[in-house]
């Protein structure tokens, strides 16, 4: 299995147990959880005196990590979790689907569009800054999937089976759905390819959020 594989399975499995937060008994379990994660991963290092964490940055790190030693994108990924459920669990309990969506886009939608971009990507979007080339063909395959995967989630918690979350219209659904999907496309477009897995999350489920307390 080559890295980029080990990598992306990692990230979605790992990514997917957020679905049953909204059902646990103490949703602060899941902020624990996640920060556990994000330790565990920050130490996992080149130079780390713990065999199997020093075994995880060799299994599933990426060239662009080589300079600084780290797993740059997997520390982010985690961090982001934390951060997102932290916030949420605190303020805002009964609107977990928020943070659901941002973080099943970075872990489904960013996967599939790395895939398609690599392997049928013909329209190149160049941008230095990003650290990476994108595709046209990729973006349009991360909001395709996000909205999908956006839709799902807001009609499964905010109105098939609300537990204990703030019930939706399908109005609402459709509408949060496809400004999700557009926020976190535009910010994978935009963000570097190191901290991606950080800023896709959190920015896009802070936007729609704070959208709709406008």
């Amino acid at each position: 299995m080559s890295k980029f594989v080990a990598r992306k399975t990692i990230h979605l499995f790992t990514g997917l147990v957020v679905l049953i937060v909204p059902f646990f008994i103490l949703p602060l379990h899941a902020v624990v959880i996640a920060l556990s994660l994000t330790v565990a991963v920050y130490f996992s290092a080149r130079d780390s005196s713990v065999k199997q964490l020093q075994e995880l940055y060799e299994a599933i790190g990426e060239e662009a990590e080589q300079k600084v030693g780290r797993l740059q994108g997997p520390f982010y990924y985690s961090l982001s979790i934390t951060l997102l459920f932290t916030i949420f669990v605190l303020f805002a309990p009964y609107r977990l689907y928020f943070p659901i969506c941002g973080i099943l886009i970075m872990i489904i939608s960013d996967s599939l569009a790395s895939m398609v971009g690599k392997n049928y990507g013909r329209i190149k979007i160049a941008l230095s800054y990003t650290g990476s080339q994108r595709t046209l063909e990729g973006s349009l395959t991360f909001f395709a999937s996000a909205f999908l995967l956006c839709y799902g989630a807001f009609y499964y918690y905010g109105l098939f089976n609300p537990n204990h979350q703030k019930i939706l219209t399908l109005d609402l659904v459709l509408i949060y759905a496809l400004v999700t999907a557009l926020a976190g496309t535009l910010f994978e477009l935009f963000s570097p390819s190191t901290t991606d897995d950080l800023t896709v999350p959190v920015a896009t489920t802070l936007v729609i959020f704070l959208l709709t307390l406008l």
